[in-house]
């Protein structure tokens, strides 16, 4: 078993059980993303090295329940175990899938509500003739002469070439293309 968290709540039950674990921490970083520690635990859970993971708390585990969903669906699909303390998620029992099927049914409604409003912020935007999307950092000039080119059959290369010999700044401010 890989344990990843903070270690008290978790040492008791995993005395409790008899487990052998791997501790792995990701002290002071944000949960908000994969960090190397998860990385190397749901890693070595994918590949056959581990059994599961056991955290105390699934904040400790994932900050969204997109993420913790995502995490969940590939413990499911790869056959390890997650077991979250505070949550009893434990995917060995029907009520830990129970709860699980559950966070995942609210992070599809995450998703479904992230979309909409996305789609209506951008309507919004349309209605009131406001730009969608970043400003193009290349002029519009350049932009037809790099289309002509492609269209003509030469390959993005060659025609970086040829902007960086006129000494053209990229859009990144730089000399090469």
């Amino acid at each position: 078993w890989l344990q990843f968290g903070v270690i008290s709540p978790e040492g008791a039950e995993i005395a409790r059980r008899g487990w052998a674990v791997e501790w792995v921490n990701d002290a002071g970083l944000s949960g908000k993303t994969i960090n190397p520690g998860l990385r190397r635990a749901l890693d070595l859970c994918e590949t056959g090295q581990a059994d599961g993971i056991v955290v105390a708390k699934m904040d400790r585990l994932a900050r969204s329940a997109l993420h913790a969903a995502d995490i969940v669906e590939a413990a499911r699909r790869q056959g390890w175990n997650l077991i979250v303390l505070d949550l009893g998620i434990d995917l060995a029992t029907p009520q830990g899938r129970a709860m699980a099927q559950m966070l995942a049914v609210f992070a599809e409604f995450e998703r479904e509500m992230i979309a909409t409003r996305t789609r209506d912020a951008l309507a919004q935007r349309k209605r009131q003739g406001l730009p969608i999307g970043r400003k193009r950092l290349v002029r519009p000039e350049l932009v037809r002469r790099i289309v002509l080119e492609r269209e003509s059959g030469r390959s993005f290369g060659a025609i970086a070439a040829d902007l960086t010999a006129s000494r053209l700044m990229s859009p990144s401010g730089r000399p090469t293309w």
